[in-house]
């Protein structure tokens, strides 16, 4: 396949760092969906159980996707199409595998993320409303935010909740740290990470770290729809997108660190349901510095997961209805939003019938939508490769030396370990 970009347009009025402020949208949105299930429970988690051993594989695993996620970018920015439509490209297969698995992992994401984020939101109600209440008004702000605003409501909201987040989460760590944390006993030990039987915690860890790579279509989907309403240069959507991918990474640092200073060595058994586990959390903060935090960590975790919520649904749907139009032999026009709002919709309502009809076996779908997130991700980090590999990009956006050798050694890495865990699941 080969692409010739159209040449990259600057002008003097948009350099400076306000034009770059101004610009932001796609990589916050794209770190708005990360920091759900795999910042607040999967990087606390670690940090809880293991202490500080993981953080550096916290670390790599964030630098070695970081070019598959990026590709996303350079491929909308140096050829005008999203990434999807590279998928199509390269035939027809890669769509419809996309399209089945961003249908499967939207739905059971989002309604996993609508059950977490109604059981924290119970925590600042004086009196208790069921569950399904509370997810299904949950669901119906996000889609009037949704339906009524798009793309320009979700990145402003996108760009409070990150702030708000931030702000408060690095509180919370100073406040830990000024505290000194749990007295752990003199004899304690944290056990290895470094074993068969850890496996299955660093597969669902690192499935949704810092996201999963089917994020990279999206975010390539919305920094088109940035494009349709102002100029966007190659200069702001790279910040943007570096600002969000970095951001990301050190909010599970964050989190890494508040379950290793809070949680590690207090003695008490952690909660195996993410949603058992969050209300768990915010207790042992609160008891740690002090009852009056519990509602501030209440409202960091609720921030982290209604984020997720509301940039999955508008993401997922997003994705699903670019390739449903691709895969039509015959274009029927339809108003712009008609097939957006439709996938919207859908999904938002299987999930919330995914609430009611199987609320039960929630968590382990979850488990599910992690796990597969971390077997397709070797195959969507080499599609996402090859395309930005074989399309001519202008310069600054096509592959360096080191980002090809960091797409090896992310290659190497993920096909290595994706080995390493069917033979510990199916094979041993």
């Amino acid at each position: 396949m080969q692409e010739i970009a159209p040449p990259l347009k600057t002008t003097r009025e948009e350099s400076g760092l306000k034009p770059l402020i101004r610009s932001l949208g796609p990589g916050v949105m794209m770190a708005a969906a990360a920091v759900g299930g795999s910042h607040l429970v999967s990087s606390t988690k670690a940090g809880a159980i293991y202490g500080w051993q993981l953080m550096g594989l916290i670390l790599l695993v964030n630098l070695l996707k970081y070019p598959f996620f990026r590709a996303g970018i350079q491929y909308t920015l140096g050829t005008g199409n999203n990434l999807i439509q590279g998928y199509r490209d390269m035939g027809r297969g890669y769509l419809w595998l996309f399209a089945g698995l961003v249908l499967i992992s939207g739905i059971v994401n989002t309604a996993a993320l609508l059950l977490f984020s109604a059981n924290l939101l119970g925590y600042f109600l004086p009196f208790k409303i069921p569950v399904l209440l509370l997810a299904s008004f949950i669901l119906a702000v996000c889609l009037i935010i949704l339906l009524a605003g798009h793309y320009k409501t979700l990145s402003t909201l996108s760009k409070i909740i990150m702030s708000v987040l931030v702000v408060t989460t690095l509180a919370a760590l100073f406040m830990v740290v000024a505290g000194g944390g749990v007295v752990k006993p003199t004899n304690f030990h944290p056990p290895s990470p470094w074993s068969f039987a850890s496996i299955g915690f660093m597969v669902i860890m690192m499935g949704w770290m810092p996201a999963p790579i089917e994020i990279s279509a999206i975010t390539s989907l919305w920094l088109r729809s940035q494009q349709s309403e102002r100029k966007v240069t190659a200069q702001s959507a790279l910040f943007d997108f570096n600002l969000g991918y970095i951001g990301t990474a050190l909010l599970a640092v964050a989190f890494m660190a508040l379950g290793a200073l809070v949680l590690n060595g207090n003695g008490e058994a952690l909660a195996t349901s993410g949603i058992d586990f969050s209300r768990q959390l915010v207790s042992m903060y609160a008891s740690v510095i002090g009852e009056w935090s519990r509602y501030l960590i209440a409202f960091i975790a609720f921030s982290c997961i209604f984020g997720s919520t509301i940039t999955v649904i508008d993401g997922y749907a997003r994705s699903v209805a670019e390739a449903q139009q691709l895969l039509k032999k015959k274009v029927i026009r339809r108003n712009k939003n008609y097939y957006l709002n439709s996938w919207i919709l859908i999904i938002s309502l299987v999930a919330l019938g995914i609430l009611v009809f199987f609320i039960s076996a929630l968590m382990d779908m979850l488990n599910f939508a992690m796990i597969l997130a971390f077997l397709t991700t070797p195959i969507f980090a080499a599609i996402n490769y090859l395309l930005v590999k074989r399309t001519r990009l202008p310069n600054g956006l096509s592959f360096n030396t080191f980002n090809r050798f960091l797409s090896w050694a992310g290659l190497v890495y993920l096909f290595g370990f994706l080995i390493v865990f069917i033979v510990w699941k199916w094979v041993i």
